[in-house]
């Protein structure tokens, strides 16, 4: 059984590297690069797992997130945040991140922790 992997990234080459990782793994991979459409795609695809970008145009992975901790359809959905910054990893764990990675991360960082978080 594959996983879904929903993957919000604004970064194309970053995206696409994701995607190659993680279907090469099989799991099915979705991706959106803005934030205003996510919370309706979550509800509609039901993903296993959401990595989630810090920094997104049209609203910010933390307003995801908290979104996502306030609704109890998706409270304990597993979400995975990214970001270059790395002082951002405390306000990330406040808001209810499961995991917390800094780019630049190694493929093997990345394939770890979302086995981790799929049960794979």
């Amino acid at each position: 059984m594959s996983g879904h992997v929903l993957l919000i990234e604004d970064e194309p080459n970053i995206a696409e590297a994701m995607r190659f990782l993680l279907t090469r793994e099989g799991f099915r991979m979705s991706h959106l690069s803005e934030g205003d459409e996510v919370l309706a795609r979550i509800r509609s695809d039901r993903p296993d797992l959401v990595i989630l970008d810090h920094m997104l145009p049209g609203m910010s992975g933390l307003e995801i997130l908290q979104a996502l901790r306030a609704d109890p359809d998706t409270r304990t959905l597993p979400v995975m945040m990214l970001t270059a910054r790395g002082r951002d990893r405390e306000l990330a764990e406040r808001a209810g991140a499961d995991r917390f990675i800094s780019k630049p991360f190694s493929n093997a960082e990345i394939l770890a922790e979302v086995r981790a978080m799929t049960g794979r």
